[in-house]
């Protein structure tokens, strides 16, 4: 299935939106792109759609079970005007997105499909779900130039943290159950990275409903999409695994000769379960055993 823009699979494929989860992945190159579909396939949503440049070639296996969509998603403001549309397209129904080179975990992924997960979450009058963005890099950049190696992903054990998320429309005061989260390589490598990007928090995970916008920072227009738990108790959340700012580090000519090594003493290889994530406390459980 193939669509040769946003527009057209609007007018005459959004009926495939019908039944969700829905993943949205969005193809910024080539890296990783099959293994990131099929990952996501894996979990158990209904749709994939993957929103890739016309010059990317799709995995032949992938051909009829993933929707591709001819679309430049590198374009200034292009992932937030994708993700409104498709919402706006399929109200009520469960989305995720992410980029390539990037995987989600939720606890027990390996057991329980993203459907289930979400069916109790919002049995939880949840609506959204906060997700880390866990980087992931490979420890020999000698052989590894791009920083991408499934089979030798690395990941930071320590070093993440959270701040008040302030309120500029109410003198500053801190939001209600919301912070911005830190760590990770936009940590460790700040001088390279703007300071409206060092956050590692995204609502990757979000119930689509009519006028949702998505903001440039990864947060939405609801202020209770953006909360990490409910005002009675701690609810899930859910990590991506994620390659992307390795990949832009060592690829921007600003960071690259800067950067001979992501590897440190907290460096430990990644082990693709849940469960460390689970251990690490990059992702919760909450009520969900």
């Amino acid at each position: 299935m193939q669509y040769n823009s946003l527009q057209d699979f609007l007018k005459t494929g959004r009926d495939a939106l019908a039944k969700g989860p829905i993943a949205l992945i969005f193809a910024e190159d080539e890296i990783e792109l099959a293994t990131t579909l099929r990952h996501h396939r894996h979990c158990g949503f209904k749709q994939v759609l993957c929103f890739v440049n016309d010059r990317y070639d799709m995995p032949g296996d992938l051909v009829g079970k993933v929707i591709r969509i001819t679309y430049d998603p590198t374009a200034d403001g292009a992932v937030p005007r994708a993700v409104d549309a498709i919402s706006a397209a399929a109200v009520g129904q469960w989305m995720f997105y992410c980029y390539n080179a990037e995987y989600l975990f939720y606890p027990f992924c390996e057991t329980r499909s993203i459907g289930e997960m979400l069916s109790y979450h919002t049995e939880e009058r949840r609506d959204a779900m906060l997700t880390y963005v866990v980087d992931l890099y490979a420890s020999n950049l000698d052989t590894t130039p791009t920083a991408v190696d499934l089979d030798d992903a690395h990941l930071d054990r320590s070093g993440y943290y959270a701040l008040a998320r302030t309120d500029p429309e109410n003198d500053n005061h801190p939001k209600d159950r919301q912070l911005d989260f830190y760590g990770g390589l936009r940590w460790r490598y700040e001088e390279h990275i703007p300071p409206e990007r060092r956050k590692i928090d995204r609502i990757s995970l979000f119930r689509a409903k009519a006028g949702l916008q998505l903001r440039d920072d990864h947060t939405f227009s609801d202020e209770e999409y953006n909360t990490f738990a409910c005002p009675w108790h701690n609810n899930l959340t859910a990590a991506v695994a994620s390659f992307r700012t390795a990949k832009a580090l060592k690829r921007n000519p600003g960071s690259t000769f800067d950067i001979r090594t992501f590897h440190w003493h907290n460096s430990v290889p990644f082990e693709w379960h849940s469960r460390q994530l689970l251990d690490l406390g990059l992702m919760e459980p909450g009520q969900w055993f």
